[in-house]
């Protein structure tokens, strides 16, 4: 499926994006966002879609993943400096909402061991599911920096009630090729997700968080 998109658009207006970041540095790393506008696409009837996809560069690299892990893994966690929970820790909570809330808000992401993943609903309830946070299995035969790797790269396109998503796709760091590429392959497969493809797309634009939006489409 070809995009609508052209190359030339997707460079323009990702170097006017970067260029203007540039004329007013802030004082932290802006992040980049794609923000879709759907037509033709009633939320209260047509079924929801979400999805995942794999970026090739990081978009967002402060995210903070935190491991909930049997002894082996926490043992790994702490030897790279990563933080981490075991199912003691997980117990302590004691269930309590409060403080599983605030655990969830305290982390982008959560990865846990296979034999802690099971036990994670009896343990802490539904507090991290309802923050959509619910964490991805890290197995023994993975490189744990590597499924970290993996979990920084993936962005989440997620259908709610309104006709418009926007989800960081990339940060002001990032070189203009780096950018461009992140953002071509987000508008691709949040296309494929629609039921009509582009019939659905009614506006693209990316902005950084202090920056103009730019019109892709």
């Amino acid at each position: 499926m070809s995009s609508k998109v052209s190359r030339d658009t997707l460079l323009e207006g990702v170097s006017a994006l970067l260029e203007h970041s540039l004329k007013k540095k802030r004082g932290f790393l802006e992040s980049v966002e794609l923000q879709i506008g759907l037509k033709n696409y009633d939320p209260q009837k047509d079924k929801r879609f979400s999805g995942t996809v794999k970026l090739k560069h990081i978009p967002r690299p402060k995210m903070k993943v935190c491991i909930l892990g049997d002894q082996q893994h926490c043992d790994e966690a702490k030897a790279n400096g990563v933080e981490f929970m075991d199912a003691e820790a997980l117990k302590k909570l004691n269930k309590n909402k409060k403080l599983v809330k605030k655990l969830a808000k305290s982390y982008d992401a959560f990865l846990a061991s296979e034999s802690l993943i099971k036990q994670i609903p009896r343990l802490l309830g539904p507090g991290l599911n309802k923050a959509g946070k619910f964490p991805g299995l890290l197995s023994h035969q993975e490189s744990m920096m590597g499924k970290i790797e993996e979990v920084k790269s993936t962005i989440k396109f997620q259908m709610k009630k309104v006709l418009c998503l926007s989800v960081a796709v990339g940060h002001v760091g990032m070189k203009q090729d780096e950018l461009s590429q992140n953002v071509s392959l987000s508008i691709n497969f949040l296309v494929s997700l629609l039921k009509k493809n582009w019939q659905n797309v009614r506006s693209l634009h990316i902005k950084s968080s202090m920056g103009p939006p730019q019109r892709l489409y």
